[in-house]
């Protein structure tokens, strides 16, 4: 039986349990220290907080405020979670913190994790974070700060991770005023004190000025894990061997957005990191192949787009079976395996602007993951149908995003991709596509955007094809032959935001369809140019934000236009007066109609707006009166075109205030007076077309000095007089001089060889997008253009016009030589001298010119013979030396002998294809043979008269010594004579006798 308790000690129990409990559940309760509550408080009244991220700050224990992480058993702060937007946002919508950061932080002896990210602090990172040298954790990312990194940070040398990432050049404050500031280091030698720092972000930080050791420094942390240097103007100084690199531990490698240009190829070490998970090197300017040995096992996302790689795909790449996302867009790869199949847990594959040739891999069908696939842009062949007509289940069943554009598949569009039931995103443009849109297309309820543009199909598209396309959004089908065929009460199941018919039959009667008004509450780009369509436009189209209706047959009058953008009306039968237009729209094309009178209320009346107008192409109409002189009312303007008018009167000085116009032509009018010099004040023209006027006058002096980016300078049929100016020579960027029938006087300006541009060669992808094009989003509406004479005919160029390289001097006044520095000018590939008073021979070196397609030289003086150098002009293709005082055989050539014989007339030339034949030509040698078939011919009759001399003389001898043989033949010669004088005589004989009978 245990033992009954003491009373004593039942007592006790009774009078110390309850002190014990309380003193249990005041311990749950963590105070933080109030020196640390008085620091945050300090920290929180230099903030402006209009998120009310720290509306908690305000009861007495501040282990309980938002944000602030106390330690368990001391309640010293140890961490402060303030960060602003969400993690899922790059630019939070919530401004979050913003102010100054109080020093009063540093009295927070044990704070571990600071995190300030995704606020609006917009000022330099203070020194005395270095003295937070408890640290492990520190985040200032996304914010705005900038200015010069401090060093200090390198005395946290405890630091675990440091993002400093995303603080961008510019940034907003609380006024909406932008700063152009960034964050910058002059160093990253700090760096070195952080010895256990595993995560580092420094993204969009400039760090140019920190030379080429940073990677000597990043060397001497081995225990980074995370290494983010995205943007911040890196170079390579050179490749470690893989046994000096002590960070082998990378996961996360991103150096994206630097500047490589000096170590062009990718360097080893980088794909010797076993562990790495992410790589992204993209827009590095890279070249060359990339590495075929790599250690990379484990990786899931890479990111090579945006260099000019040019190898084929590594057998390493397909060994990484845990790939999920893959992008090497904008390079020059050639080659994808079959083995592609192998990464079968891809999400995400884009191949797209390569170089990438033969057929798609089939082994892409085996990517039951892939969510998005995009090989467009490269020259990928063969039928589509082998490729997507016998697809997977499961391939069918992920694919969300295909676009396969802008290649060279060929045949019709398979039935099974109206299988892909969860796809959004489908583009087929630019390739050789035939038939129909299959049926099946119909389908896709998912689908938002169809692009099939620029193919060859042909067929009737009902409403069958758009059944259940109830997400329809984008829907582009430009430059096929497909006819619309739908019922005239059809009701679109899907809301389009932008519809391209372009080159479509659009049905019976030609009118703008009726369904067409179902869209207009969603609509906002249209384009049915070349649809034969005619009528007037609906009222409603008028507040579209792009319009095109180009090459149709739509007419009346046209309201003022206030809502779009972008709106060109090309190629109709509209008339009356110019509207009006509103301060959105960019780009305004109604060339080739019937408007006329005059454009003053058009160009004048801007009721005090300042108008966004870039490109403005009044062409090709009616149009009357002078020009007005109000340009200083458009200062956005970058093209104006009023060509092919009845414009008169001089061009007004105002068009000079036009600073940012890249593009001017007033050709084909009846404007007078002289070029004004304040057009020398438009230093960004690229284009300057005063051609078909009356102009008079000399060339201004300063469009030679002030435009240093024309190429294009065409003054033709004017009344200019005067010099060429040696100012002209300083346009190095030239590529079109066109002065011809004008009244220029003078020596042609030797200094031609500073025409720089017409002697490097040029890729037409250099200017693709660039400054001959001035359309707005890509409508193809003001792409430059050009008349140019060439081969005895006007040509007009416009999608290779950044190709051309011609002079036309021809039907001046012009005298002295060819200057040889012409024929320096080795890309050029047209020059028209004639109609001038040109004397001396053409250049011997004119043969460099090998790319000159046309040369006319005709009605000069020149004098001499043709030079031998025009044999070796393998593109010369139009010759004409017609009415000249050239001299001796033509040289001999494939192209000349066969050209028109004309070209060569009112000239003393010989030898094809002329028909004169030079002297010696029935030998069939030339005039440098001449020579030595007389000396040969003068030899045989040496040798033959010697051997016949010779053989007489023998023959003499012997008769002389030899007196049997001297019987012999006189013996001979006595018995033919007898013999012949018997015939004779018998003959006569015979012949007197029958005339005896017959008389």
């Amino acid at each position: 039986m245990p033992k009954p308790i003491p009373h004593v000690v039942l007592f006790l129990l009774i009078l110390f349990l309850p002190n014990s409990i309380f003193k249990l559940s005041y311990c749950n309760t963590i105070l933080c220290p109030e020196f640390e509550k008085q620091a945050l408080l300090s920290f929180k009244q230099s903030l402006k907080d209009p998120s009310k991220l720290l509306s908690s700050w305000n009861s007495s224990n501040c282990c309980n405020w938002k944000g602030v992480v106390c330690s368990n058993v001391t309640g010293v702060v140890h961490q402060l979670h303030l960060q602003g937007g969400s993690d899922t946002d790059e630019y939070s919508i919530n401004p979050g913190l913003q102010g100054k950061i109080n020093p009063s932080l540093l009295k927070l002896k044990h704070l571990k994790y600071l995190d300030l990210s995704r606020n609006g602090f917009i000022e330099r990172i203070p020194s005395f974070m270095g003295s937070l040298t408890s640290l492990e954790y520190l985040n200032l990312s996304g914010n705005g700060f900038y200015g010069k990194i401090p060093p200090t940070i390198g005395n946290l040398s405890r630091l675990h991770t440091l993002d400093l990432g995303d603080n961008f050049r510019g940034s907003y404050d609380v006024d909406d005023r932008w700063y152009e500031r960034e964050l910058e280091g002059d160093s990253v030698e700090w760096l070195r004190g952080l010895s256990q720092l595993e995560h580092l972000n420094m993204n969009h930080a400039n760090l140019t000025k920190a030379g080429d050791h940073w990677m000597q420094v990043i060397n001497a942390l081995p225990s980074l894990v995370e290494l983010r240097l995205r943007s911040c103007g890196l170079n390579f100084n050179f490749d470690p061997p893989s046994d000096d690199v002590n960070i082998t531990s990378l996961a996360i490698l991103d150096l994206s957005n630097n500047n490589f240009e000096s170590f062009p190829p990718i360097p080893n070490w980088i794909f010797k990191q076993s562990n790495l998970v992410l790589l992204d090197l993209s827009n590095n300017k890279f070249r060359g192949p990339i590495p075929t040995i790599s250690n990379i096992t484990e990786l899931q996302y890479i990111d090579l787009s945006l260099n000019d790689l040019s190898s084929p795909i590594p057998d390493w790449f397909y060994s990484c079976r845990d790939l999920e996302f893959v992008s090497f867009r904008r390079n020059s790869l050639r080659t994808i395996s079959n083995a592609i199949g192998n990464l079968t847990s891809l999400t995400t594959l884009d191949l797209s602007s390569n170089q990438l040739s033969g057929e798609i891999p089939r082994g892409i069908l085996n990517l039951c993951k892939l969510q998005m696939l995009d090989l467009s842009k490269n020259m990928l062949q063969g039928e589509i149908s082998d490729i997507f007509g016998h697809t997977s289940h499961c391939f069918l069943g992920a694919l969300t995003y295909l676009v396969l554009s802008e290649n060279q598949l060929s045949g019709e569009i398979p039935n099974s991709l109206g299988k892909l039931s969860h796809l959004v995103t489908l583009g087929l443009s630019d390739n050789r596509l035939t038939g129909n849109l299959p049926m099946s297309m119909g389908q896709l309820s998912n689908l938002e955007s169809l692009e099939v543009e620029h193919n060859m199909m042909t067929g009737v598209v009902t409403e069958t094809h758009f059944a259940n396309l109830t997400k329809l959004v984008f829907f582009s089908a430009n430059r096929n032959n497909l006819t619309l065929k739908l019922s005239p009460t059809w009701n679109p199941p899907f809301k389009l935001v932008d519809l391209k018919l372009a080159s479509w039959n659009l049905g019976a009667g030609s009118n703008i369809p009726s369904w067409l008004g179902t869209q207009k509450s969603t609509l906002e780009r249209l384009d049915l140019s070349n649809t034969g369509i005619s009528g007037n436009v609906p009222s409603w189209f008028w507040d579209l934000r792009l319009l095109k209706l180009t090459n149709n047959h739509l007419s009346g009058i046209i309201p003022d236009i206030i809502g779009p953008v972008s709106v060109s009306l090309s190629s109709n039968q509209f008339s009356g007066p110019l509207p009006r237009i509103g301060n959105r729209l960019y780009e305004i094309n109604l060339s080739n109609n019937l408007f006329s009178g005059s454009m003053s209320h058009f160009l004048c009346d801007t009721r005090d707006q300042t108008p966004a107008l870039g490109a403005l192409h009044l062409g090709g109409n009616k149009l009357n009166g002078e020009i007005p002189d109000c340009w200083m009312k458009w200062p956005s303007l970058r093209m104006v075109n009023l060509s092919g008018n009845n414009f008169s009167g001089s061009i007004p000085n105002s068009i000079g205030t036009l600073t940012k116009m890249g593009s001017l032509s007033l050709y084909d009018n009846n404007l007078s007076g002289q070029i004004p010099i304040s057009i020398s004040n438009c230093t960004k023209l690229v284009k300057l077309d005063l051609s078909g006027n009356n102009l008079v006058g000399g060339i201004p002096f300063g469009i030679g000095t002030n435009l240093a980016l024309l190429r294009f300078l065409i003054l033709r049929s004017n009344k200019l007089r005067g010099t060429i100016p040696l100012s002209i020579c300083h346009l190095n960027s030239l590529q079109i001089l066109d002065l011809s029938n004008n009244d220029f006087s003078g020596r042609i300006p030797s200094c031609v060889n500073n025409l720089t541009a017409m002697i490097v060669k040029r890729n037409l992808s250099d200017y693709i997008g660039g400054e001959l094009d001035f359309s707005y989003a890509y409508m193809g509406n003001f792409l430059e253009s050009a008349i140019v004479a060439t081969k005895g005919r006007e040509t007009h160029y416009d999608t290779i016009l950044s190709l051309v390289n011609n002079i036309d001097l021809s039907n001046n006044n012009l005298s002295g030589g060819i200057p040889k520095e012409l024929t320096s000018l080795v890309e050029l590939i047209s020059l028209n001298l004639s109609g001038n008073h040109l004397k001396g021979s053409i250049p011997k070196s004119i043969g460099d010119l090998k790319q000159l397609e046309s040369l006319d030289l005709s009605r000069n003086t020149l004098s001499g013979e043709m030079p031998k150098s025009f044999s070796s002009m393998s593109s010369l293709s139009y010759l004409n030396l017609s009415c000249n005082n050239l001299s001796g055989r033509i040289p001999e050539s494939t192209q000349l002998r066969g050209m028109d014989a004309s070209r060569f007339a009112g000239n003393n030339l010989c030898g094809p294809p002329l028909i004169r034949k030079c002297r010696g030509d029935d030998d069939g040698g030339g005039d440098a043979d001449i020579e030595d078939d007389k000396s040969e011919i003068e030899w045989l009759y040496v040798v033959l008269s010697l051997g016949y001399a010779v053989g007489f003389s023998v023959c003499c001898t012997t008769l002389v010594l030899k007196k049997s043989w001297r019987r012999a033949y006189f013996g001979l010669v006595d018995r033919i004579w007898d013999k012949l004088f018997v015939c004779y005589h018998t003959k006569c004989t015979k012949l007197w006798r029958q005339r005896t009978q017959t008389s």
